[in-house]
């Protein structure tokens, strides 16, 4: 199995990963844009893991955290809960930090060298509890059915979370990535066992890209070892979680979006950043980012 270095939470993702969303068409061909489409979540049952997603994509983060307890309470079995609840925490710290906007995704020191700050230290002890027993639960029931796709999506998504707060957010890039190889094995029993589970191309998508990303003597020495990225591989992955995701799909837009902005596409980004905007008008990343590209008449 190939290690790959990955930026999402969730493996993100954390998801990671990132309620019931509906995609935005992704494009097929590099530039192009597809139609918004409406979500399904306004027709569909929310559980409370759902609606804490969404109130996590509207940055707010202990609201969120609220549904998350809930959903913990009813069902402590389900590991689930406990991997969103540690999204809510490093999802705080990237807004603490600046790492989902386009000044920072744009700078490779950043990108691929992590925060230039401190990080909260009692978000950190917080995310890493609610990692801790999410991962307990979910190996619980792998334990039990190595093929439960719950179990299989926490996995994924808190071994994905902790190579992001590793890489991101520690500066710990040897640890990321054991972490990455981890995430990714469960990434793919997870589409095995259930194809449709769109969360799990984020974290498939992004180490896929962001090793791409890394300067070319670094990339020659991770090939020797087997490890190896491909950019248009990525991008066709985040697309996948575009499509098909369900509480990281937005995560995964706005993923495309700022990784479309790398590869100098910028109406590309745009179609989707308007499409956040309007799905989150609350969340003023999605305008902030929106705006920086109003004026923007072409690739850069």
């Amino acid at each position: 199995m190939s290690v790959r270095p990955i930026v999402s939470v969730a493996a993100l993702l954390p998801a990671v990963v990132f309620g019931h969303l509906a995609a935005v068409a992704a494009p097929a061909q590099a530039g192009e844009q597809g139609p918004p489409v409406q979500p399904a979540w306004v027709a569909a049952p929310a559980s409370p893991v759902d609606v804490g997603f969404r109130l996590l994509y509207q940055l707010k983060f202990s609201e969120a955290r609220e549904q998350f307890a809930r959903w913990e309470k009813q069902h402590p079995e389900d590991p689930v809960g406990f991997s969103a609840e540690a999204a809510s925490y490093l999802f705080e710290e990237f807004d603490n930090q600046g790492v989902l906007t386009s000044e920072f995704f744009l700078d490779d020191k950043r990108l691929l060298g992590g925060i230039p700050g401190t990080p909260d230290q009692r978000l950190g002890a917080a995310f890493h509890a609610a990692i801790e027993r999410a991962e307990k639960t979910g190996q619980a029931r792998l334990d039990r059915d190595a093929r439960d796709a719950a179990g299989l999506l926490a996995m994924t998504m808190s071994n994905g979370m902790m190579a992001d707060y590793a890489s991101l957010i520690e500066k710990r890039q040897l640890a990321t990535l054991h972490l990455l190889g981890v995430s990714e094995g469960f990434a793919n029993r997870l589409l095995a066992v259930d194809s449709g589970a769109g969360d799990a191309y984020v974290a498939l998508g992004v180490s896929n890209y962001i090793l791409a990303c890394l300067p070319a003597y670094k990339r020659f020495f991770l090939r020797l070892g087997g490890v190896h990225g491909d950019k248009s591989v990525g991008m066709r992955q985040l697309e996948q979680a575009v499509a098909n995701g369900k509480y990281l799909q937005p995560y995964a837009e706005l993923l495309l979006a700022l990784t479309s902005l790398r590869e100098k596409q910028p109406q590309r980004a745009q179609a989707l950043l308007a499409h956040l905007s309007g799905e989150f008008p609350e969340n003023p990343l999605f305008a902030r980012e929106l705006a920086k590209l109003g004026a923007v008449k072409g690739p850069r």
